[in-house]
C-alpha cells in the first residue's frame, strides 16, 4: 500500500463520516476542549509579551472562539 492508497482511504472516509465528524466538532465537548487550548495560548502569550498588549490578547483570544467550536 502506498501513499496515496493511504491518502484516498482517507479522503474516502472523511467523505463518508463528514456528517459525524462536523457534528463533533461543534459539540460541547470541542467547544471546551478549544476553550482551554485558547485560554492556555493566550496565557502564554501574556507571560512573554508586554502587559501593554493584554487587552488585545484578550480580543484576538475572543475573536478565534468566535469562529471554533459551537458558539
Amino acid at each position: 500500500m502506498g501513499i496515496d492508497d493511504v491518502v484516498n482511504k482517507g479522503k474516502e472516509f472523511l467523505e463518508q463520516h463528514k456528517d459525524q465528524i462536523q457534528d463533533t466538532l461543534q459539540s460541547e465537548q470541542a467547544e471546551g476542549v478549544s476553550d482551554n487550548v485558547l485560554d492556555a495560548a493566550a496565557e502564554f502569550v501574556k507571560k512573554v509579551a508586554p502587559d501593554s498588549v493584554d487587552a488585545k490578547v484578550d480580543e484576538l483570544r475572543d475573536t478565534a472562539d468566535r469562529h471554533i467550536g459551537n458558539e
